[in-house]
């Protein structure tokens, strides 16, 4: 699991400073993980992170790619509240099935089983989580996720990753106007895939742009859809695409 980073935030004030900036309560950290994301101003998506419970503050799992850029952000907003981020000695470990002693069931499906944070990295996983992924629809950082990502068309509802009672964070004005819109126009779905297409193709139907091609496990994929169009059979390269979802 050499893609992600292990942060440590410690101080006294580590848990009111982050229930400020992420978009979910970080009093779940009693029952195990919470799942959130940080997000501009403008309510787009900057990073997904699982913050951890640890016996001096606070872990946070976070893709590697972005491990910098969020130590920088949450520096920008620390000011004078006594939190320390550092990088944590830890390697994370994932599996399916029961969760061992020192794990946490993974918050977003059940289907994604366990995490653990332990000082030697693993090297016994052999689970295909795209195949995962793909079943359940849980987009990933980089690919579903991007700067131009509102995180209620990816999902995060259903994925545990926003609470909309917990009060203020930055971004959380946009994301409650989007709760509370009649439907959504976009966002991810899976669909069939039949023939060669690969992430970031894009889907048309009837000549017009209907979406984007994103991860992809044999013939199963997820998409981002403009809903209106994604209708019947769609074309990615020379794949035939077909909704599976609604």
């Amino acid at each position: 699991m050499s893609n992600r980073r292990i942060l440590q935030l410690t101080g006294e004030d580590v848990l009111d400073f982050l229930q400020g900036l992420i978009t979910n309560d970080i009093s779940g950290l009693k029952t195990g993980l919470v799942y959130a994301a940080m997000l501009t101003p403008q309510g787009k998506y900057l990073s997904d992170f699982f913050v951890v419970p640890h016996a001096d503050g606070v872990l946070i799992d976070v893709d590697s790619a972005q491990g910098d850029m969020l130590t920088q952000r949450l520096n920008m907003y620390r000011l004078r509240a006594d939190v320390s981020i550092a990088e944590a000695p830890l390697h994370l470990h994932r599996g399916t099935g029961e969760a061992p002693q020192d794990g946490f069931a993974d918050p977003r499906h059940t289907a994604l089983g366990w995490r653990a944070y332990r000082p030697a990295p693993q090297t016994d996983d052999t689970t295909d989580w795209t195949a995962l992924r793909v079943a359940h629809m849980i987009p990933q950082s980089g690919v579903e996720l991007t700067q131009d990502t509102f995180i209620l068309e990816v999902g995060f509802e259903r994925l545990s990753g926003v609470d909309f009672r917990k009060g203020c964070y930055v971004g959380q004005e946009v994301t409650a106007r989007m709760k509370h819109k009649t439907e959504l126009r976009k966002g991810l779905a899976r669909v069939s895939v039949e023939g060669p297409a690969e992430t970031g193709c894009e889907i048309t139907a009837s000549g017009k742009t209907a979406g984007t091609l994103l991860s992809r496990s044999g013939d199963r994929a997820i998409a981002y859809l403009r809903y209106d169009r994604a209708q019947g059979d769609m074309q990615a390269g020379e794949a035939v695409v077909r909704r599976l979802d609604g």
